[in-house]
């Protein structure tokens, strides 16, 4: 369905163990970003203290590289997402999401570009 996906590759580099930029698969690329999330969101003791200095810069890459999971699943699995019935479902997820990052512009809109036309499709019925 959304084949101009193709154009794009994403490459990932956690700035500690893994400095360059490195191919890899989509199910590895996931499991690297949740273990990285995980490794963000769980060292750290939020509750009774002040945020990081660095947390809004930690939390916009987290939601960047959570876009390209979206975008995964759209080019990749759409068709068995459809299979299954479920396309109401992670069109209402993708939705809730775009309409937070927006809100609070966490995600530049170059980095959106691969699913500006679906998300404009979403989203312009509410606007």
């Amino acid at each position: 369905m959304y084949s101009f996906l193709k154009r794009y590759e994403y490459h990932w580099a956690d700035g500690t163990n893994i400095k360059k930029p490195i191919k890899c698969s989509a199910p590895k690329y996931i499991d690297y970003l949740m273990t990285w999330v995980q490794d963000h969101c769980f060292s750290v003791t939020f509750i009774g203290v002040p945020f990081p200095k660095n947390f809004m810069s930690v939390a916009k890459t987290i939601l960047k590289r959570l876009f390209r999971v979206y975008a995964h699943i759209y080019h990749q699995h759409f068709d068995s997402v459809i299979q299954l019935q479920e396309e109401a479902h992670l069109n209402t997820s993708f939705k809730h999401f775009i309409f937070f990052v927006q809100e609070f512009n966490l995600i530049d809109r170059k980095e959106l570009a691969p699913l500006q036309e679906l998300i404009e499709k979403l989203t312009s019925k509410d606007r």
